[in-house]
């Protein structure tokens, strides 16, 4: 594995890789994909959100494959561009919705017909989850309310900047007026509905927030202890002013940190 180094990545091929996907044909394969860690943008995200970093894990990093992505439409529709599978490391799969604003319960239901999909025609019986600010939130709500042999186990779960208590700046809410952004308000119907769920005692969850995320306050960042018993959670505040919520899927500290909870544990 060559050392993480942000400054590799070039620009220009990343926008040729990501354009080649969006022109692509969707292709099913037949191949299993064993445990991959499935990525969940957040509100108003889109390809780009976690294309970066998925791109310099594959292709800077050398740890895996990005072998799926799926693209979920308007009302739910999926179409899923495979990509290859190369079995030499870990898998990667990369969740893309359309519609970026809607709720909370139809984002999570839109996720678990993709966890559906990737068990019923990949064979994945386990996948770790890392999500993005709302991201992270919905993979908490399918993690707590989607427990049954019809989905794939959850084995880790990582949340990145996911403002578990809503937003607390109020004029973040002067700007935005969707269905989202209505459940991402503190003590918000979609807040409610998330704490009628459990969580599962194996799922060990990575908690990271940033002290310079104001989007994500580390207090709202923090309350995720409301959901997750003490025993089956780290946390990590990175304690910088400069790292703002969207650059915490732009980082290198970050990416090492994921790299770890993730793989290089489990190789120990």
């Amino acid at each position: 594995m060559r050392q993480l180094n942000i400054k590799k990545l070039t620009l220009v091929s990343f926008i040729i890789f990501g354009s080649l996907f969006l022109l692509g044909a969707p292709y099913k394969a037949e191949e299993n994909i064993t445990e991959p860690a499935v990525f969940v943008h957040g509100y108003k995200g889109t390809f780009f959100s976690f294309g970066f970093m998925l791109y310099r894990f594959e292709n800077i990093y050398e740890i895996g494959n990005k072998v799926l992505v799926f693209y979920v439409g308007e009302n739910g529709e999926i179409q899923e561009y495979y990509l290859n599978n190369n079995s030499s490391g870990p898998q990667f799969v990369q969740v893309v919705f359309e519609n970026n604003r809607a709720d909370f319960e139809d984002t999570a239901g839109w996720l678990a017909d993709v966890l559906h999909s990737l068990k019923n025609n990949y064979g994945t019986e386990s996948v770790n989850l890392v999500g993005h600010s709302m991201g992270g939130i919905v993979s908490l709500k399918y993690i707590m309310q989607y427990q049954s042999e019809d989905y794939p186990e959850v084995k880790k779960f990582i949340a990145l900047g996911a403002p578990f208590a809503g937003i607390l700046s109020q004029e973040y809410f002067q700007i935005h007026h969707d269905p989202a952004a209505e459940d991402l308000k503190p003590d918000s119907a979609g807040f409610q509905l998330l704490e009628a769920g459990t969580f599962p005692k194996k799922t060990q969850v990575l908690n990271i927030g940033s002290t310079g995320d104001t989007v994500a306050d580390t207090d709202s960042v923090q309350a995720l202890e409301n959901y997750v018993p003490e025993e089956q959670m780290e946390e990590i505040i990175i304690k910088d002013n400069d790292m703002g919520h969207s650059h915490l899927h732009h980082s290198g500290q970050v990416d090492k940190i994921i790299s770890s909870f993730l793989w290089q544990d489990d190789a120990e």
